[in-house]
């Protein structure tokens, strides 16, 4: 696969711009990355990033109704939030690109606050927060196994939407505008344009719009999110659920580190496809599990290797457990076969691949990749895969997969 060429430059307000010019698409994107997720927020009053997120489409100083110009431009938009931060994308014919230029730089500058908007998306979030946390089964999983992952405070360890719904229904006005205020500014943004034209226009166009939005402030917004400890704790839930299911947590190094590298080809080798070993062994072997997987989060901060299966209505929790950890002490101290791990590379050459062949996609990988720390990372990544041999995953796993650094949950049905 060629590399992504493209160039990056800072605007006088501190906005850095990346653009990629692709003559193969009459097609553009637009993606605005904020440095600012759920780890920003205070832990007695959480869920204001994503609550924000919501606010971005409630319109503008000059533009009442986000959606209504983008619909007339053929174009679509989304967004989302996570730990880390959050990420606003638009989608439209290159011809319209100004289009989508004009109303993302009118809401970083001037988004329209109102009682009237923060009631209509509370309580959207509210009713959000009971549909998928409150009234779904297995809904409250990862309240327990973030809490149990990130202990003393750790700005991980409750989930995007906030740590509770009463946090969302108690936001004021004054908290959005504050919130609002202090990171949706220039300086604290990243954007990509993906288009058919040079980049010479497509930053042209991007200073039209965005060099005369005003920075909100001055400080700095970088804070450390990387310290952990390694806790071993174990908790067994009962809940009226389908069926059981196990998760081994261990607290990893962030997304930018070695060991998140080597733990990622590690995961993928135990269930990564069909072909997998969980898979091979649990699923269809043994039949112990109906669905297993393993991986890590992709937190710039401290992660997780997740290990996870459901189990079946035969299988009790001790044989659930004790196979699971059969398999990952066995990556752990057994040597691993070169072909396992090269369909291993050659599956993840495929699917950067693939994943990079929608200007959208690409237009998030730059920001995401320079959000980390360089844009360029774009190109290295599938090399920096590569480059994981089998000794050093059986290193890096004997380090981090052993009892004393695990969180267990046992989630057991009624």
């Amino acid at each position: 696969m060629s590399s992504i060429n493209f160039e990056k430059r800072t605007l006088s307000n501190g906005l850095t711009v990346i653009v990629h010019s692709d003559t193969t698409t009459a097609m553009a994107s637009v993606n605005i990355l904020y440095k600012v997720g759920s780890r920003n927020e205070n832990p007695s009053h959480t869920g204001l990033a994503h609550l924000c997120e919501h606010l971005m489409f409630s319109g503008s100083a000059n533009v009442p109704n986000f959606d209504e110009p983008l619909q007339r431009a053929a174009g679509e938009n989304n967004a989302f939030t996570n730990n880390d931060y959050t990420n606003y994308y638009i989608a439209l014919p290159a011809a319209n690109l100004e289009t989508a230029l004009f109303v993302e730089a009118d809401r970083m500058e001037s988004l329209t606050l109102s009682e009237q908007s923060l009631e209509v998306q509370r309580k959207v979030v509210v009713e959000e927060y009971a549909q998928r946390y409150t009234n779904q089964p297995y809904g409250d999983l990862w309240h327990i196994l973030r809490e149990m992952c990130y202990t003393d405070g750790h700005h991980y360890s409750w989930p995007t939407i906030g740590a509770n719904a009463e946090h969302i229904e108690k936001t004021t006005l004054d908290d959005v505008r504050n919130f609002y205020n202090t990171y949706y500014t220039p300086q604290n943004a990243i954007l990509s344009v993906v288009s058919p034209y040079s980049c010479e226009k497509m930053f042209s166009l991007v200073e039209k719009w965005f060099e005369s939005v005003r920075p909100k402030h001055s400080n700095s917004l970088e804070r450390d999110f990387s310290q952990f400890s390694y806790t071993n704790v174990r908790k067994s839930v009962e809940r009226d659920v389908p069926a059981s299911m196990i998760y081994i947590c261990f607290p990893m190094e962030g997304r930018t580190s070695r060991q998140a590298t080597v733990l990622d080809v590690a995961t993928d080798l135990l269930s990564g496809g069909e072909s997998s070993r969980l898979v091979q062994r649990l699923v269809k072997g043994d039949a112990l599990f109906s669905s297993i997987n393993s991986y890590i989060s992709a937190e710039q901060g401290t992660g997780l290797l997740v290990t996870t299966g459901r189990l079946m209505d035969s299988t009790t929790m001790e044989e659930a457990e004790a196979a699971l950890w059969r398999e990952m002490n066995a990556i752990r101290s057994e040597s691993i076969d070169e072909r396992e791990l090269e369909k291993v590379r050659n599956k993840y050459e495929a699917n950067n691949y693939f994943s990079l062949i929608n200007s959208l996609n690409k237009g998030m990988n730059l920001c995401y990749y320079e959000f980390l720390g360089s844009a360029s990372m774009i190109n290295d990544v599938v090399s920096v895969h590569s480059s994981v041999g089998a000794d050093e995953i059986v290193s890096t796993c004997s380090d981090l997969i052993v009892p004393q650094k695990a969180v267990t949950l046992l989630y057991n049905r009624k």
